[in-house]
């Protein structure tokens, strides 16, 4: 059984002393150390939201840089097949208009190698003719 007499009072003394000394030696240096852990942790966590916020800044901006390339090539594009279908434009109308000067040129030729053709049979409808008579009556002429 337990009894209460002086050396109670000493154990009180002696627990309160040690945990006074573990207090100063053990317990102390332990929790400077967590908190020190601690706030580096915080401190980290915090530059890895920092990092992360810019890293989401960084690819916003990234994604409209895209987007602002993408209209301004699109109006590139547009303008370039804009000057493009007016340059095609213009080299079909300069080969309708030779075209059509090289056609006006046969047409004159051809007109030309027409009536020097009727002048030559013309001048030989005679020949053709007696030719013709002479074979119809079967004599010469």
């Amino acid at each position: 059984m337990v009894s209460v007499d002086g050396s109670l009072f000493i154990q009180i003394i002696n627990f309160l002393f040690l945990l006074f000394v573990l207090n100063l030696i053990l317990f102390k240096p332990i929790r400077k150390v967590l908190l020190e852990r601690k706030e580096k942790i915080n401190g980290l966590e915090q530059g890895i939201e920092s990092l992360e916020n810019q890293a989401v800044s960084q690819d916003q901006a990234y994604k409209d840089g895209l987007k602002e390339a993408r209209t301004i090539g699109l109006k590139k594009k547009e303008a370039f097949v804009g000057e493009a279908s007016q340059e095609e434009k213009e080299i079909i109308d300069r080969i309708n208009k030779t075209a059509q000067s090289n056609l006006a040129q046969i047409r004159t030729q051809v007109a030309e190698e027409t009536e020097k053709a009727r002048v030559a049979l013309e001048a030989e409808v005679e020949l053709f003719s007696k030719a013709i008579g002479e074979k119809i009556l079967g004599r010469a002429c």
